[in-house]
């Protein structure tokens, strides 16, 4: 069988597909993927490739990132619908249809936010699932707001309509199977009474990543707990104020816990012996070297640090994030803070509750068991071979 990932060009959106693909290209089926061109920078060198073509915006998707980073809430996200997602759909439908001419898939998974390749599938006949990165859209996030929600799904509409296909079409959500990367447990949904049939939770998909990143080992302390505190590559630059508050907030445990910021060093404030800064970090291998994690709430960081079991400090900035940082409090995994208004006695507070209190560590662990009992990538594959 042929698979073809179509995908947008996040780092965060992409990296799930690969071990997939992986799977399957193991059971002898052929993968390919479809986006923009700067999606090649993110696939392995062997990696089949059909660029999407077409102009990216003024500056590329990372000066409209630049653009969404300044926003919050209802703003963020009508910018992140009517400037990048609809744009991005028009901008990549041709190309995915050529794909699709070309390469003749048997199965599309579409990525959520690549609403072109449920169009280009669902208008050629082709079979198609639906990859959700994040498990934001599963836990209705705009139920309070029904204007809103209105706005968002007019705007898939008319782009639907203007692919050719009835409004009433969502590229969001394959009628026949949906993969996503997260648990039930985690989501806060009912396993059996919770979940259709048609939607599969595999939980987070991990592969090999290449990490050619320099990191000075050797000054990880084993006698001190060990926090890393990240806010992801795309919102480094927003913690100005966030990363000097915690490395204070930090300053009366400098005896008993080393902290790992994954930031700029000019950003980092007054330098403390017990802060170890990088301004980038090989993640994956740092985690199992970790308690505690403080993040944004990328749902991907999110998912690597619960994996091995670390409870979280979750401050969100925007997007999923506080949808995610709620999933994580309500599984008992971590605490959430406020990202723009914490200050060095609320931080202080939430990192002494992830290292000392039993029952966060106990709750990021049962996490950790739901993950493993999904199956990941392989279950993904498995679903995905029977779509045809």
């Amino acid at each position: 069988m042929r698979f073809l990932f179509v995908v947008p060009p996040f780092t965060g959106h992409v990296n799930p597909t690969i071990p997939v693909a992986a799977a399957l290209a193991e059971r002898g089926h052929e993968v390919a993927w479809c986006g923009p061109a700067e999606i090649r920078g993110l696939l392995p060198e062997t990696a089949t490739r059909y660029s999407t073509g077409g102009e990216s915006p003024a500056g590329g998707y990372a000066r409209l990132h630049a653009n969404w980073q300044r926003l919050r809430g209802v703003a963020a996200l009508r910018f992140l619908v009517e400037e990048t997602l609809v744009p991005l759909a028009h901008a990549m439908l041709p190309g995915v249809r050529a794909a699709l001419a070309t390469y003749r898939p048997d199965v599309v998974v579409a990525d959520q936010q690549a609403f072109a390749g449920a169009f280009a599938a669902e208008s050629a006949g082709v079979p198609w699932a639906t990859s959700a990165t994040t498990s934001a859209e599963f836990t209705r996030p705009l139920v309070g707001f029904p204007k809103v929600d209105g706005w968002v799904r007019e705007q898939i509409a008319g782009a639907a309509v203007a692919a050719g296909l009835p409004a009433e079409h969502d590229p969001r959500f394959s009628e026949r199977l949906v993969v996503v990367f997260s648990t039930p447990h985690l989501v806060g949904l009912d396993p059996v009474a919770g979940v259709p049939a048609h939607h599969c939770y595999v939980g987070p998909a991990f592969g090999a990543r290449a990490e050619d990143v320099d990191f000075p080992w050797d000054r990880l302390d084993p006698g001190r707990k060990r926090v890393l505190v990240s806010l992801g590559t795309l919102n480094r630059d927003a913690g100005a104020r966030f990363y000097p508050a915690l490395v204070e907030a930090t300053r009366p445990f400098a005896d008993r816990v080393q902290v790992v910021l994954a930031a700029p060093e000019h950003l980092a404030g007054e330098p403390a012996a017990h802060v170890l800064v990088r301004e980038f970090v090989p993640q994956p291998a740092l985690l199992p070297h970790l308690d505690a994690v403080v993040t944004h709430g990328g749902h991907n960081t999110v998912c690597e640090a619960l994996a091995f079991g670390l409870p979280l400090v979750v401050a969100p900035i925007r997007d999923d994030q506080p949808i995610v940082a709620r999933q994580v409090v309500s599984a008992g995994a971590g605490v959430r803070v406020r990202f723009g208004r914490a200050h060095v006695p609320e931080l202080r507070a939430a990192v002494a509750d992830v290292l000392y209190r039993p029952e966060l560590r106990a709750g990021a662990v049962r996490v950790r068991e739901s993950f493993a009992a999904a199956g990941g990538a392989a279950v993904a594959a498995d679903r995905l071979e029977k779509l045809c």
